[in-house]
């Protein structure tokens, strides 16, 4: 099986659990809504939804007299959303995603890609379009779609030590999803969060980490390489980093946290050695929820 096609397999199949694990989130059951008709949200739809107070902006077109007439308030009447909408995606393929403490753990960048394209099967079927940043594959929907995906995913590939977003191609208040240790220098993250909102871009910023990134196991002579061998650190006392190691980690996250909420964008972090399947159901939660 080639890659693309064995990368693919492995989406779908982590995909294929994600129903029952929605109808069993009644926060999700009740938002969750497959086929053409995308997501029950307000829009330009032709469907009634349901009716909602006046706002300041709201031209006075749009007033429901009738309902109005039955109250001391004005109201409008808001439709069901019934236009595919544009989801672009960024999966780092940076040399640090190549990572893996054990032998027996998914490398980050494989976790990263398997559940950008699980979470692509997910959105497709549920007639949203999908595509990449910088125009690589621009929002479509169909099975054609998902295939070029893979061949993306599979293909894609840098030789830095870190990655950083690009945010070309972002699409007019489209959403986005950002997959990434996140682990490289903050502000091209900050420039393509603050990019995304110039455009009135929403998204999710999922941090992928090992187990080993978390806790800092290491202790006496240990040698730090990164994955491309362009940066090197040698230390006798590894034992004496962890507290300032963990401190910084603590405060990156602090910073994306901040970074995505200034942004309306959700904020998670995923570790391999977790439940693939989990961290995929949150990812369906956080786009549902901008």
């Amino acid at each position: 099986m080639s890659q693309p096609a064995h990368l693919r397999q492995q989406a779908e199949d982590l995909a294929s659990p994600l129903p029952p694990l929605l109808a069993a989130a009644e926060h999700l059951a009740s938002t969750v809504m497959l086929g053409i008709h995308g997501r029950r949200r307000s829009g330009m739809g032709d469907e009634f939804w349901q009716y909602r107070p006046v706002q300041p902006g709201d031209e006075l077109r749009t007033i429901d007299w009738r309902r109005s007439a039955r109250s001391d308030a004005q109201f409008v009447q808001q439709k069901e959303w019934q236009i595919s909408q544009s989801v672009l995606m960024w999966v780092d393929s940076a040399a640090s995603m190549d990572f893996s403490s054990d032998k027996n753990l998914e490398t980050k960048g494989h976790r990263a890609r398997t559940l950008a394209l699980a979470i692509s099967v997910l959105l497709l079927r549920a007639g949203e379009r999908v595509g990449m940043t910088a125009s690589a594959a621009p929002p479509r929907s169909g099975e054609i779609q998902l295939m070029r995906l893979a061949e993306l995913l599979s293909d894609e590939s840098t030789d830095a030590d870190y990655g950083e977003p690009d945010a070309r191609g972002m699409l007019p208040n489209s959403r986005a999803l950002f997959i990434s240790d996140f682990m490289g220098e903050l502000a091209p993250v900050e420039a393509a969060l603050t990019k995304a909102a110039d455009r009135g871009v929403r998204g999710t910023l999922l941090q992928v980490l090992d187990p080993q990134e978390e806790i800092f196991p290491f202790d006496g002579r240990t040698i730090f390489e990164s994955m491309s061998g362009s940066l090197r650190h040698e230390t006798l006392k590894a034992g004496d980093l962890r507290d300032r190691y963990l401190t910084r980690l603590a405060e990156r996250k602090d910073q994306l946290l901040h970074l995505c909420q200034s942004s309306g964008w959700q904020f998670g972090t995923h570790h391999t050695g977790d439940s693939a399947q989990a961290a995929l159901l949150w990812l369906y939660s956080a786009m549902e929820r901008i």
